[in-house]
């Protein structure tokens, strides 16, 4: 019985199937580390967000602290922002000692923001000045992270970022 020359059908598919198989899990593989990647940038401009509103927070709580008198106006405002906190997966406030609570001796002049050293200022419009200002500067930095950011979570950051727009005009413009 003669050989015949050409491929014959079956071996044609099990070339083709096994020649697919390989292709699919190199890309798989690649994808799989690309995919890892994104998720690990996603949960750290997550957690930085959480961080930074986390701050903002405790920025709410020292301010109230050390002006009583601007409670009712800026408690709304501290909702929003315990619960920005908490859609981006942070504590629901500050840790311990991170918080100068309403009772605490720290007067106006010594409430230290966050580490970086900002004292709450004495003036009450001075303080509502500064709070406006840290507000911006979260909005601002969550409008940057936007280009970063999966789909779902630019849509969280965008929302955030809207609110703390917002909440710096009522700071500043707001009654």
């Amino acid at each position: 019985m003669p050989i015949d020359p050409r491929p014959r059908r079956r071996s044609l598919l099990a070339t083709g199937v096994t020649g697919a198989a390989a292709l699919v899990l190199t890309g798989c593989s690649g994808g799989d580390r690309e995919t890892a990647e994104r998720a690990s940038r996603a949960q750290r401009l997550r957690r930085r967000a959480a961080r930074d509103s986390a701050d903002l927070l405790d920025r709410y709580d020292r301010t109230i602290a050390a002006h009583p008198s601007l409670a009712e106006r800026l408690e709304p405002l501290r909702a929003d922002v315990a619960r920005h906190v908490k859609a981006l997966g942070g504590p629901a406030s500050p840790g311990p000692g991170g918080r100068t609570s309403p009772g605490s001796p720290a007067g106006p002049e010594t409430a230290r923001d966050g580490g970086t050293g900002t004292a709450v200022p004495g003036d009450a419009g001075r303080a509502l000045t500064a709070l406006a200002d840290a507000e911006r500067a979260a909005a601002d930095a969550r409008t940057r992270a936007l280009l970063d950011a999966p789909p779902e979570l630019a849509r969280l950051l965008a929302s955030v970022a809207a609110a703390g727009a917002v909440h710096a005009y009522l700071l500043t413009n707001g009654e």
